[in-house]
């Protein structure tokens, strides 16, 4: 078992708790991150791209020189793709670029992710992580107290407004519920902050 202290809002350590080994502490595999990592940037991609083939773009439909007798190359049309505002060859299509990975794979991910946070002491557990009022200095001054670095990934149990938006404005701090929590949020991370309540959530949706 894997211990870790528990600090408050302030950085004073207040606790000493055990990690689920069955999430942190688990054989690290490099290649299911990435597989994860992939399918998760896949399905961000709008596929919205779009350009004209020959047959789409304007013009050229007269043959611009008689086929024989001018020595210059045979055209049938000023719009072939070797021409100047003529089609793309192969032009891209929207398209769906999402696609599914198995729940293993993505649950292995996780756990691996989740592990090397600890192995690399990346992680910080705060007891409970709240504000009274939204206030982007008081967010910014406890991540100075708990010594988090400038990508930081902060999990809470469920969605509190105020923390939320007091963390909009700071630069590189993401914030998620313990149940929506994914693979490239938090490798791409350098300080993992998650509430002792939301440790609790996510050793019960992910074990």
């Amino acid at each position: 078992m894997t211990k870790i202290n528990v600090v408050n809002m302030e950085g004073n350590p207040v606790e000493e708790i055990e990690l689920n080994s069955n999430i942190f502490d688990v054989e690290i595999n490099e290649h299911v991150v990435y597989l994860v990592v992939k399918n998760i940037l896949a399905n961000k991609r709008q596929g919205t791209h779009s350009a004209k083939t020959r047959a789409e773009v304007r013009g050229g439909g007269r043959k611009p020189w008689r086929q024989k007798g001018t020595g210059r190359a045979r055209q049938g049309s000023i719009r072939s793709p070797q021409w100047r505002g003529g089609g793309i060859v192969f032009a891209k299509k929207p398209r769906d670029y999402s696609y599914t990975t198995p729940k293993k794979v993505r649950r292995l991910a996780l756990k691996s992710v989740l592990t090397s946070k600890v192995q690399d002491g990346e992680l910080i557990v705060v007891d409970d992580i709240k504000m009274d009022s939204i206030k982007t200095k008081d967010f910014a001054n406890f991540l100075k107290n708990v010594k988090a670095n400038k990508k930081t990934y902060l999990v809470t149990d469920e969605h509190n407004k105020n923390v939320y938006l007091s963390a909009r404005n700071v630069e590189g701090v993401n914030v998620a519920e313990a149940r929506f929590i994914n693979v490239y949020d938090i490798l791409n991370s350098d300080s993992l902050i998650i509430s002792k309540a939301a440790l609790n959530t996510i050793s019960e949706v992910f074990n």
